[in-house]
């Protein structure tokens, strides 16, 4: 027999349509249905399930418990996830966890009218978008549909050991933000402890290095051969998947092109408010633009925030440059296009976007990716870092 108040606490009114809506055969639907199954008290079909689950997985740890759990069931009662005696508590609490975090992944969705706000805008070369919320340990890949996001998948993740906003290197935390795939490392160039391989992020950026953020070596990244996926919060700050999730998102990312955003928790959207906040950012754009284009250096630096910083100047001596740079022009055409928008995860009223630049003058020309950090200072948007992307 089996006391079920842990399990019918984690599943709640988790149904079996929901397990059903996975990938019929795919570790997550079999995991679920054993949940289920176990919730109800149907222990023989509970136990076909995992044995199919750890037949193609035989090292995933939490379906390797709850079979434990399953045969245990037979001869003493069971009110626990991982009701062994003499097992080590801190590794089966780190199981119950995985347990919850999957099985809130599967109850949550994503819903065809709510997306992620910080996809804001993205251009036709960025394909697909990476979102991680660190509290719910979810990876949400999201297809760009002719400039809006479309929900594709979901996957479970691990994080860092330590919660809130990364500092320092070695302080065990994931960090919070916008950033880029910048690479692939093949699990034949690293160490097993990797598995499949490694597609690291742009980690620290322009912001992070502005808020003195220090550390490199944030990767997305899959599991030793030995382990299937690891508990929450149990990486030194990087993303962790399950090496044939990774092997799945990989396909979709593109070197130094697909965004990654990751939030402590993720704020959805309505998609109008998400079209609407697209129309306010190209509409602030092309404000700046024109003023830029006027010459009115008073009207361009209206733009900009007195906290204003680039890669070498602060606001005052920015504003003296570009003074003295429109004072020596008779005319300038700015173009812009192929722009990319992101709200910014833990800050409000902060978005960074990165557009093509097209820039003639009566005596000068180029072309450049430029990008840009807007904050809100009372109702207007300004401008608080620029520089090259």
């Amino acid at each position: 027999m089996i006391k079920k108040l842990f399990f019918q606490a984690l599943l709640g009114a988790f149904t079996l349509s929901a397990a059903q809506a996975a990938q019929a055969g795919s570790p997550d639907a079999l995991l679920m249905q054993s949940l289920v199954d176990i919730s109800h008290s149907r222990m023989d079909s509970a136990l076909s399930s995992i044995d199919s689950l750890l037949k193609s997985n035989p090292n995933f740890r939490l379906a390797q418990l709850i079979k434990g759990d399953i045969l245990l069931a037979h001869s003493r009662p069971i009110s626990t996830l991982g009701n062994v005696s003499g097992a080590p508590q801190e590794r089966i609490q780190g199981l119950r966890e995985e347990a919850v975090a999957r099985v809130k992944r599967q109850e949550e969705k994503p819903v065809d009218d709510m997306v992620p706000s910080y996809l804001v805008e993205m251009t036709k070369e960025q394909k697909y978008a990476v979102v991680v919320d660190l509290e719910k340990s979810a990876l949400y890949l999201y297809r760009n549909d002719n400039g809006a996001p479309k929900y594709v998948a979901d996957f479970y993740v691990t994080s860092g050991k330590k919660t809130g906003e990364k500092v320092s290197e070695g302080d065990k935390k994931t960090p919070i933000g916008v950033y880029s795939v910048t690479e692939h490392l093949p699990a034949d160039k690293l160490p097993a402890f990797y598995g499949a391989g490694a597609f690291p992020i742009s980690y620290p950026n322009e912001w992070d290095r502005h808020e003195g953020r220090s550390g490199h070596g944030i990767w997305l990244h899959g599991t030793p051969p030995d382990t299937y996926s690891r508990v929450p919060k149990a990486s030194s700050g990087c993303v962790v998947l399950a090496n044939h999730d990774l092997n799945e998102i990989g396909g979709y990312l593109q070197i130094g092109v697909t965004p990654v955003i990751i939030a402590d928790s993720i704020k959805w959207e309505n998609r109008h408010n998400e079209e609407a906040m697209r129309d306010s950012v190209d509409e602030t754009l092309d404000s700046w633009r024109h003023d830029w284009e006027t010459l009115d250096s008073q009207a361009y630096l209206a733009h900009y925030s007195r906290k204003f910083f680039s890669d070498s100047m602060n606001y005052s001596e920015w504003a003296k440059y570009k003074s003295q740079v429109n004072a020596s022009k008779s005319w300038v055409k700015i173009g812009i296009s192929n722009v990319s928008a992101f709200l910014y995860p833990g800050k409000t009223g902060f978005f960074v976007v990165s557009f093509d630049q097209d820039y003639s003058s009566n005596n000068f020309h180029n072309k450049m990716r430029k990008r840009q950090y807007w904050i809100k200072e009372g109702d207007t948007w300004k401008i608080i870092y620029e520089g090259n992307a």
